[in-house]
């Protein structure tokens, strides 16, 4: 049997809008993936899918962790993201697997209390460049990745500033801004920065995998 795997749509005016990398990483890995479009019935899919995957996207509105808006920000709906709140309280609860990819992560981060810098350029002078291309992370021992320095792709402005409750920093790039965290204490939840489903390498193909055997109850 192939888990299913709940994967949340962006928006798109009104169309729903996702990349079909995700899908495809996830089929790849063994699981069935489903695409979870925003509505107000955030409990149902919850209890229907195995495990949930958040996808990447616009900019988190600053509201949701407590601050203005001081930066040239790009928001994403709110009506998907109220969506997806609720979706991952409701996972939370039922312990189910939860992987967040770039917005996803910075969802996550947010969920559990934790904030974001709103512009990286703006806010570390010293940070490298994260919006497009390449570059090397360092992870650190943790339940679910390999630990070592990996070249990952980078395509985002914004990143992880306070930490979340109970979350477990994994990994960081040069300029030590937050690239991947985990919950020690929790079946499977993990939040990357990049964009492993557009890669075809081993850290990416073990993210996918290990998400798709949690979800289907495996250790």
């Amino acid at each position: 049997m192939r888990p299913i795997i709940g994967i949340t749509a962006d928006l798109d005016e009104s169309r729903l809008k996702l990349k079909r990398q995700y899908a495809e990483s996830v089929e790849s890995a063994g699981g069935c993936p489903i695409v979870l479009a925003p509505s107000g019935e955030a409990g149902n899919p919850a209890v229907k899918i195995d495990g949930l995957l958040v996808s990447g996207g616009d900019d988190l509105h600053p509201s949701y962790y407590n601050e203005e808006t001081d930066y040239e920000i790009k928001l994403a709906d709110s009506c998907r993201t109220d969506f997806e709140l609720a979706l991952i309280r409701e996972i939370i609860r039922l312990r189910k697997p939860l992987l967040g990819i770039c917005y996803g992560m910075q969802l996550i981060n947010v969920a559990f209390g934790g904030s974001l810098y709103q512009d990286i350029k703006s806010q570390i002078p010293v940070a490298i460049e994260h919006k497009k291309d390449y570059h090397f992370i360092r992870i650190s021992d943790n339940k679910i990745l390999r630990s070592g320095e990996f070249n990952v792709n980078t395509s985002h402005h914004q990143a992880v500033k306070t930490l979340g409750k109970d979350l477990k920093i994994i990994a960081l790039s040069a300029d030590n801004v937050i690239e991947a965290f985990c919950m020690e204490d929790y079946p499977f939840l993990l939040g990357v920065q990049w964009h492993p489903e557009r890669l075809k390498d081993e850290l990416s193909e073990k993210i996918f995998r290990s998400f798709v055997e949690a979800s289907l109850g495996r250790k």
